[in-house]
């Protein structure tokens, strides 16, 4: 006997497959507009924390200093594994060390001032990176969000050959679902070399990890330690023995010396006062896209060499390339500037994408005024929700539940759109077009 589903349940099918693409697109829309405010993340620390030492540069002995003195103050905790010395840059003029349990700002002496209190850039950096879900499923995610931006590009090129002929017409006096469906394609095109540029380079980002973890297990015996080493470089043997701690100072004065020319940005100490310890220095390149080469010290401040980033293969240096293509983290105020009001008409091109969609589906006959109620709640809950959370940063302080209080804040606009299409449809009232 041939089973034939019911009218109804075919309804019912349509409405499920039409709800996952909103998730699809409601995530990607999160995705866009948390990135574009992300453009200014060194900004945001600094407006988190305004009452934080900033300083143009600091002497190498402060950093020493500095790096003594939080490790003194970890004493009879568990040792820390790695420490990292962030100094000061034109973006963040501030130098900070962060460690396995804390993060403190130094003054230009090198003394322990404050601690860092940016939690709230740092859930946006999450919500972007990894939609606030665990690290290796939601970054995940996100590169294959990557991967639809991609292909919804193309896909639209294909689906309107005329987009290029047409890319400077606006049809805004005709009805609102045209006006929209232009304003859609033109952006579409006058940011295509931008959003395939952040689209290809966020997939990279978002998938390296799963990708890694393939590609080792095929050539390098599932050692995903071996296959980071082609890239950044390798590490010494582990020896947990105890040992001073090291000469930061000495390295920073090596860099200074013999290579004026690279911008010393990060200080990284490797298993600090074992006898296993190495000290790296990231060293930004001035007109490279590289985020910089990773320079290697002994503990006596001895230079060992460089991993071979900024001069290396092909593929070491466009890995090293894709964060600040994909962040704007080159150029200044103005590049970033530039990336934002791109990511903003990106993200404006994501929102009206599915408010489309939905528009044909309601003219083909299937019309599902709550699933527009929803989007409509995510596209105006979103950004609202993030301002809320960035109020409660001020008003409850540095340990506000930024988390929390985005995605409770923006399930409850989506259920109040979808409260309010529902009593409309009890009470007769005709949904927008």
């Amino acid at each position: 006997m041939k089973l034939v589903p019911s009218s109804d349940t075919v309804k019912r099918g349509l409405s499920a497959h039409a709800a996952m693409g909103l998730l699809a697109g409601a995530l990607l829309y999160l995705v866009c507009l948390s990135g574009t405010i992300l453009v200014f993340y060194e900004e945001w620390q600094r407006f988190e924390q305004i009452d934080a030492p900033e300083m143009t540069s600091i002497d190498p002995d402060a950093v020493q200093r500095g790096v003594e003195a939080v490790l003194a103050s970890e004493r009879g905790k568990p040792p820390t594994t790695h420490l990292y010395v962030h100094l000061p840059v034109p973006e963040l003029p501030r130098t900070t060390i962060t460690t396995d349990t804390q993060a403190v700002h130094l003054d230009a002496a090198g003394r322990m001032i404050v601690p860092e209190q940016n939690h709230w850039s740092e859930f946006l950096y999450a919500l972007h990176y990894t939609l606030n879900l665990p690290a290796l499923v939601g970054i995940t995610i996100v590169g294959a969000l990557g991967m639809l931006m991609i292909a919804l590009a193309v896909t639209g090129l294909i689906a309107h050959p005329r987009i290029f002929r047409d890319a400077f017409k606006l049809r805004t006096r005709h009805s609102e679902g045209i006006a929209l469906a232009d304003w859609h394609n033109r952006l579409s095109v006058w940011t295509l070399p931008f959003s395939l540029a952040i689209a290809l380079t966020g997939a990279v980002i978002g998938l390296a990890t799963v990708g890694g973890y393939a590609v080792a297990a095929r050539y390098y015996g599932g050692d995903i330690e071996v296959l980071y080493a082609t890239v950044f470089g390798d590490e010494p043997e582990h020896d947990a023995a105890r040992a001073p701690i090291p000469d930061v100072a000495a390295a920073l004065r090596f860099m200074d010396a013999r290579l004026p020319g690279v911008d010393v940005t990060y200080v990284v100490l490797h298993d600090p006062g074992t006898a296993g310890q190495h000290v790296q220095l990231v060293g930004g390149h001035p007109r490279r896209l590289i985020f910089g080469e990773y320079y290697a010290f002994d503990r006596e401040g001895g230079f060992r060499g460089t991993a071979g980033i900024a001069d290396g293969t092909l593929g070491q240096q466009a890995a090293a390339s894709n964060y600040n293509l994909h962040f704007g983290n080159y150029g200044g105020l103005p590049v970033k500037i530039a990336y934002f009001l791109l990511g903003l008409a990106v993200t404006v091109v994501s929102a009206t994408g599915v408010h489309i969609w939905l528009g044909k589906r309601r003219r083909r006959g299937l019309h599902e005024p709550r699933l527009k109620a929803a989007w409509e709640g995510i596209v105006w809950g979103a950004p609202a929700a993030l301002a809320v959370t960035l109020a409660a940063r001020f008003v409850i302080g540095d340990g506000a539940p930024f988390a929390a209080i985005f995605w409770i804040g923006l399930a409850a606009a989506v259920i109040g759109w979808v409260l309010r299409a529902r009593k409309a449809e009890k009470e007769g009232v005709p949904a927008m077009a």
